[in-house]
């Protein structure tokens, strides 16, 4: 066995190609997903014949290396990783672009790995024109890149692909003759295609791997197939269907009854079988303010950060704050009472319809509205002792209700006892 095939075996080899690296498209049109980028107006249109140096700033498998690779165009075009390569191998490229007699690129991958002094290597470089750099990382630049690099690059922002694109991808890569495994006739069942998608959590990369590797077990792709190949149990869980509605019943009714290990079960059940995270999200951000509510205000904050937190952090760990969150609202003292307060006043508004609001309460920007008694009589709280006044604020047809009924419970109950004294 060879260790370095000769030149004639070379077609042999470009079967041996990762099914990702042989999809990877052949001209910005062929680019999936990154809208924003493109188009009239748009940075990667404007720049798609003379790039500026940049970096991409965005999480794995998105498009990072390809865009590199597409507007470089013709010119020479230099690779590096940050994980594997030093100021070694950047001299090495520099000796090399004084036989090239265009400017070149230079692509850097996950260029936060290199540190300070690795990143401070490219300046001079940058500064007299030897190349165009191409950065890519997932780490947030402005944190991970030293500030005189940034000064020199535009940073452009990757987003994760959506799922229609991850399908795009895969359904191409199906199609594709030539470069795909449409030649092999591979099919998918559509739950083990859905599961594909959702498992890549935007990563066409990660899609593209897994579908080649199940590819090559059977050319008919079955949950099952996907089971073997990922060597974990592929969950089932119609996300439209009855099973959607009762674990998601079941994780709200465990926070509910305070039970953090349901909790976290449930949350675990949907999360793994690909449940869209934002939407467990949602449906946390709605509970901290109707199920805890005044119990623990700060639950809302908590549930809102967490939502926030994953938008930043992605799939691969975003788990970690939705569980946090899921276990914050769990062991939080219950209050329904706001969430009932706004129920019995909308029942008032549509039993009274538009009551008058009392004179008092009403605005007297003009010398007529004071005439006619608009503020007249009204007191202002700050003057008052402990903020009370003798006045009424509801309409006089409903000024005895009782909206709000304070629970009895955490944050809530101290502040009405306070309030009582």
């Amino acid at each position: 066995m060879e260790l370095f095939p000769s030149p004639n075996q070379s077609s042999s080899l470009k079967k041996e190609v990762p099914l990702a690296e042989r999809m990877r498209p052949h001209s910005l049109e062929e680019v999936v997903g990154q809208e924003h980028l493109f188009g009239a107006g748009k940075p990667l249109s404007a720049f798609a014949t003379n790039p500026p140096s940049l970096i991409f700033w965005g999480p794995p498998g998105v498009g990072k290396t390809t865009l590199a690779k597409l507007l470089a165009g013709e010119r020479p075009f230099f690779q590096i990783s940050a994980v594997l390569d030093g100021v070694g191998e950047l001299r090495k490229v520099i000796e090399s672009l004084q036989h090239e007699s265009r400017r070149a690129v230079l692509f850097v991958d996950e260029i936060h790995r290199w540190n300070k002094a690795q990143q401070d290597s490219l300046l001079p470089y940058l500064e007299n024109g030897t190349f165009t750099l191409i950065g890519a990382t997932t780490e947030n630049p402005s944190f991970s890149l030293i500030a005189p690099l940034l000064s020199r690059c535009k940073v452009l922002t990757l987003k994760s692909l959506g799922k229609n694109e991850v399908r795009r991808i895969l359904e191409r890569a199906l199609e594709d003759r030539e470069r795909g495994l449409g030649a092999k006739f591979v099919r998918v069942d559509e739950d083990a295609m859905e599961f594909l998608v959702e498992d890549a959590g935007g990563d066409a990369r990660k899609a593209l791997n897994t579908l080649e590797i199940a590819a090559e077990l059977h050319h008919q792709v079955s949950l099952e197939t996907l089971k073997t190949v990922l060597q974990k149990r592929v969950l089932r869980y119609d996300k439209t269907g009855e099973q959607h509605y009762d674990i998601i019943s079941a994780f709200i009714k465990s926070m509910r009854g305070s039970d953090p290990d349901a909790a976290i079960y449930y949350l675990a059940r949907m999360y793994e079988a690909g449940e869209d995270p934002r939407f467990l999200a949602r449906r946390m951000v709605i509970f901290a303010a109707e199920d805890v509510g005044m119990g623990d205000p700060r639950a809302l904050q908590v549930a809102v950060a967490a939502a926030e937190a994953f938008d930043r952090i992605g799939q691969a760990e975003g788990w970690i704050p939705l569980s946090e969150a899921a276990i914050y609202l769990a062991l939080a003292p219950k209050s329904n009472a706001s969430y009932m307060a706004y129920k019995r006043a909308k029942d008032a508004v549509e039993k009274h319809g538009d009551l008058p609001v009392p004179l008092h309460l009403r605005n007297a920007p003009t010398t007529l509205m004071k005439e006619l008694g608009y503020g007249t009589g009204y007191e202002y709280a700050h003057d008052s002792k402990d903020a009370r006044v003798t006045h009424a604020h509801l309409p006089e047809e409903i000024v005895r209700e009782k909206f709000y009924v304070p629970g009895k419970r955490g944050f809530e109950k101290l502040l009405h006892e306070k309030r009582e004294k």
